[in-house]
């Protein structure tokens, strides 16, 4: 697959679970992870959460999040953008899985202690960007 047709399932991912999947013609799954993403999201008020966090009402934030819906989250959210980035790739790397799995993980941990600081948005941001950048150290000292 080229280059750029990789990275454009890897953007829309980002954008929403299963749209990468459906430009990769897997189909059901890109529905299941639509639907997941959809199911997940209302649930937990995410859009809410999103809108109060970026007109800096942490703690409204706080207070509308729905946490046992939105610990479910960032494993599906990465795992989407991971295997719509996997299955775009001919040449599969034996640790490419290592950024989205340290993310996920280190994300859902974010979540867990946002609504001590910095609310549930940019908390699990910042944890997240940290297990991407873990992951990358770790994918690297294990490819070598």
């Amino acid at each position: 697959m080229v280059r750029g047709q990789k990275l454009e399932r890897l953007m829309w991912s980002i954008a929403l679970p299963g749209f990468g999947q459906l430009l990769n013609r897997k189909y059901i799954k890109g529905v299941l992870l639509i639907a997941l993403e959809v199911m997940i999201n209302h649930q937990s008020h995410l859009n809410k959460v999103i809108q109060s966090s970026f007109t800096g009402d942490i703690a409204g934030a706080i207070a509308e999040a729905d946490y046992q819906w939105l610990m479910f989250y960032p494993c599906v959210y990465m795992y989407g953008i991971w295997d719509a980035y996997r299955d775009a790739d001919e040449e599969p790397k034996p640790f490419a899985f290592f950024p989205f799995v340290f993310a996920a993980f280190f994300a859902t941990v974010g979540l867990i202690y946002s609504p001590y600081l910095l609310g549930p948005v940019w908390l699990t941001l910042v944890f997240c960007f940290i297990g991407v950048g873990v992951g990358i150290f770790l994918e690297k000292m294990f490819s070598q």
